[in-house]
Formats: C-alpha cells, structure tokens, sequence
C-alpha cells in the first residue's frame, strides 16, 4: 500500500466523496429557491458548512427574509465553534494553516480526526477529509446549480420541500446518542409551536438558538480533559499511541 494511503487518509477520502455528493442536491435547492448561481457558489465557498446552507435555502425557499436565513444559518453553525476550540487545542496549528483549519472544520474532518489513535493520523484525517469535501462539495454543487437551472418550476418535481428532508438526511446519521436525539425533540417540539404565531423563517432560527444554547453549554463540560489526553502523546514520542491502548 502507499506511504500516504494510512487509514486516516483512506477514510476522509471516502467521506469526502459521500458527502460532496451532497453538494448536488443542495445547487439544485438553491436555484430553486430562487438564488443566483454565483450566491449558490458563494454559499458553498463561504458558508462552509452543509447544515447551515440548507437551513439558508430553507428559510428563503418558505419565503422568509435574507436576515432569517442568515440568522438560522448561522445559530446553526454555533457547533462548529465548539469543534474548532477543541481542533485548535489538539493540532495546535500556527499561521496560514490556522486560518485554514477554522474554514474546513465540520463535522465530518472533526469526526474523522477523532476516531484516529496518533497525532500524526489524526492531523492527516483532519485536512484529507476537511480539504477533500470542501473541494468535492463545490464542484457539485455547480452540478445540482445547473441541473437546477435546467429543471424549471421547482414545484413541478417537489423540490420545494426538497431542502427540508435533505436537511433532515443531513441530521439523522448523527442521532446517535440520547442528548442528540433530545436536542432534536425539542427543536422540532419547538419549530411546530411557533409556525403558527411568527413569520416564515422565524421559527427555524428559534429552533436554532435552542440547538445552539444547548450544544454550547453542554460541549463546555464533556470537552474538558482533550487536552490532556493527547499532550501526552507528544511528550512521551511515536511509540506513546501503542502503550496508551
């Protein structure tokens, strides 16, 4: 096997390919919900981050305003906050790549990270995953934008409530464990009560704020000790991953 097909790699790149394909669907919503195909591609290169793009398009798709989406999107993207103070302790990354590490990480390079046993595999799974779906995501996502330009009238292939279960296809595989599924509860329990008082687009963001106070507050608590629990490995040098097993 080559040097740089290790386990780490082998898994983001396969992630990467999963999840860029992704990208397809959400072109193809955007343009439905009537965004240009250059905001779908600013979007995707700048609003990196699969969920909150989806709630975007979402709220613009059920006619609510920018400043909804915007908000839902970005209340959204609270997690990817958390996962970044927990990258930033764990790589340590200095410079360009600091910058670098903060655009591309989501849930699927933090994932693919995690699940590594050395620094150096985890640093690998990281980027592969975080760099190769940023990569695969965008150019599919200039797929689904002309795929949806040659679709015509969303309604006439249902895809007006496409963005809703692609996001919901996003968010099942991570109902895992009991607080996720708790989360999800209670921000479904609470986008259905208030669909009925306040403006379309408004109660996605609530729901959002809920998810996002809750997974702050929450991460805080489990998060404390990763550090310690790599530091070690850098100290006691290559053989320390084999010993801590």
């Amino acid at each position: 096997m080559p040097r740089f097909l290790t386990p780490a790699t082998k898994i983001g790149l396969s992630v990467s390919l999963a999840t860029g394909l992704y990208g397809i669907s959400f072109g193809a919503l955007s343009i439905a919900a009537g965004l240009t195909f250059w905001q779908t591609m600013a979007l995707g290169l700048l609003m990196f981050t699969g969920g909150s793009q989806f709630a975007f398009v979402g709220v613009i798709a059920g006619g609510g305003s920018g400043v909804s989406a915007f908000g839902a999107a970005t209340l959204l993207g609270l997690r990817n906050l958390v996962y970044g103070m927990q990258m930033n302790a764990l790589m340590r990354p200095r410079g360009l790549a600091k910058a670098l590490m903060a655009h591309v990480t989501i849930d699927e390079s933090v994932a693919t990270a995690s699940g590594q046993t050395s620094n150096s595999e985890m640093r690998r799974g990281f980027w592969v995953a975080g760099v190769g779906v940023f990569v695969l995501w965008n150019a599919f996502i200039v797929v689904g934008a002309l795929l949806g330009d040659a679709l015509g009238d969303p309604k006439r292939w249902g895809l007006d409530g496409a963005a809703v279960a692609a996001f919901l296809g996003l968010l099942w595989p991570r109902l895992t464990a009991r607080q996720p599924v708790a989360i999800a509860v209670v921000c479904a329990l609470a986008t259905v009560l208030a669909v009925p008082a306040v403006p379309p687009g408004i109660p996605i963001l609530i729901a959002a704020l809920i998810a996002g106070l809750w997974g702050w507050f929450g991460q805080g608590k489990r998060g404390q000790g990763l550090e310690p629990e790599v530091n070690p490995y850098d100290a006691a040098g290559p053989g320390s991953a084999e010993e801590a097993r």
